[in-house]
């Protein structure tokens, strides 16, 4: 496929659908399958380049095609450009890079990137320049010096349960959290399911894993409203720590807190991509008021802010 023609039809794709949110005025990601798409044309595509099948080999191309793969989440590209570091084949070697994208690739359960953990050792505190998330409305976020904003308009989905409704109505108002929000996180996350267990041991409507019931006093957690205030007591807590940003918080939720700030940004997960995903299509917005005394902001918001509009 040459590369040209590969990405006339991906801008065009990409165009259309971001027309299609402007038009209703919300936040309108990939749909899974379309990203899926795009990932498995990118790594099909750098390893035509990387073998020389059908084209010229060129692995600098190559290394180029698998970054933006592996910044979607595709684990085979971030274990193939992993190899390509280690090795400098195509690339300048750098164990850092390897480290990074077998990493990457490990937490995604790729079995033969976790057995390259033995060899590269623990991940690096940096972020490769390829794999800076540089879209914009993922630091649209207000800002703690600023008047706070309206609270998005409600839309309560039509097939949430009306008794979670009104747990989750009743409570939001005390940790600041619009209902809406609170509720997209429950479907996505238990969908309405009040005893759902996840293989994580992740338990009840907002799938609270045992830490984080602890960390927020939740001692009943099959209990509907007991896990829905501490949910949200974390929601809250994320809120004040990612200055409002729902898809860091989103991503925060997914993968955890240590996972954003270690990849200055949305983890380079296909699962936390698309759960993301899932989260801005059921709230449609990328920023919600923030309490600001709740707790301190992420020291690596700075860091997020400067790599995005460098």
């Amino acid at each position: 496929m040459k590369s040209g023609h590969f990405w006339r039809r991906f801008c065009l794709a990409f165009m259309q659908i971001a027309l299609l949110g402007a038009a209703h005025g919300a936040v309108r990601p990939l749909e899974n399958e379309e990203e899926r798409s795009v990932r498995s044309l990118l790594r099909q595509e750098a390893l035509g380049y990387e073998n020389g099948e059908g084209v010229e080999r060129d692995p600098v191309k190559a290394a180029q095609l698998y970054c933006k793969a592996a910044r979607l989440g595709d684990a085979e590209a971030q274990f193939n450009l992993g190899w390509m570091y280690a090795n400098g084949r195509g690339v300048e070697r750098s164990d850092a890079s390897a480290a990074f994208f077998f990493h990457a690739a490990a937490e995604q359960g790729l079995e033969q990137a976790v057995r390259m953990l033995a060899t590269v050792g623990g991940p690096p505190n940096y972020v490769p320049e390829c794999m800076i998330d540089r879209t914009p409305p993922q630091m649209a976020a207000p800002s703690p010096r600023t008047a706070t904003p309206a609270p998005p308009a409600e839309v309560i989905p039509p097939d949430a349960p009306r008794h979670i409704v009104e747990i989750v109505k009743r409570h939001a108002p005390q940790y600041k959290l619009s209902p809406a929000l609170v509720l997209a996180f429950i479907k996505v996350e238990s969908n309405y399911d009040t005893i759902a267990l996840s293989p994580k041991n992740a338990k009840g409507l907002m799938q609270l894993i045992p830490e984080t019931a602890a960390r927020f006093g939740v001692a009943r957690p099959y209990d509907a409203e007991q896990n829905i205030r501490g949910g949200m007591a974390y929601l809250s807590w994320l809120m004040a720590y990612f200055e409002g940003n729902v898809p860091l918080v989103a991503a925060a939720y997914n993968a955890g807190e240590g996972a954003v700030n270690r990849y200055r940004g949305v983890p380079p997960y296909a699962e936390t991509r698309a759960y993301v995903a899932r989260i801005l299509g059921g709230y449609g917005r990328v920023s919600h008021p923030f309490d600001a005394g709740v707790t301190s902001a992420s020291p690596q918001l700075p860091l997020m802010r400067s790599s995005l509009f460098r």
